[in-house]
């Protein structure tokens, strides 16, 4: 019985890291949608900048204002460069977050076939014992109904 509780501790730890792993997995998940959605933006800001220049610039403008609005895209262009590369490393954080959920859920279910296992052989056990215990009743049963007819013929 001690290495069923032991299983059975084993399979609440494992139950407790499996949900630990699924909340860290559903936190990187979302890390990578609000970074998703600031790249989103970054874009979507220097696409309107972009245009609202292309039609200011076409009415009027001078070399120190383009060299500005030069400068600003660029910055722009860098924040989003960097931008990519934060969905890139929250991307690695989200594999390694989906492989550790997946770990902890096969070690789960590897524990609960061992737990299945355990069980199936103590009901194996027991119905061997039972079996037995049924046996040699019915013998000493055969054996004192064959006895007594045998007194018999003695007295």
């Amino acid at each position: 019985m001690s290495a069923l509780k032991s299983v059975a501790l084993a399979i609440d730890v494992a139950i407790s890291k499996r949900d630990q792993a699924g909340k860290h997995l559903v936190q990187a998940q979302r890390a990578c949608l609000f970074a998703q959605g600031q790249l989103d933006l970054l874009e979507s800001y220097a696409a309107d900048s972009e245009a609202r220049w292309t039609s200011a610039a076409q009415i009027s403008t001078t070399p120190e204002l383009l060299q500005h609005h030069y400068q600003f895209m660029g910055r722009l262009r860098d924040a989003i460069g960097l931008q990519n590369g934060v969905i890139a490393d929250l991307n690695r954080q989200l594999d390694a977050a989906r492989q550790l959920a997946l770990n902890a859920e096969f070690r789960l279910a590897g524990l609960r076939k061992l737990m299945s296992k355990k069980l199936a052989g103590i009901a194996t056990t027991m119905a061997r014992r039972e079996q037995k215990q049924m046996d040699e009743f019915a013998a000493m049963q055969f054996a004192r109904t064959a006895i007594r007819p045998q007194l018999g013929e003695i007295s």
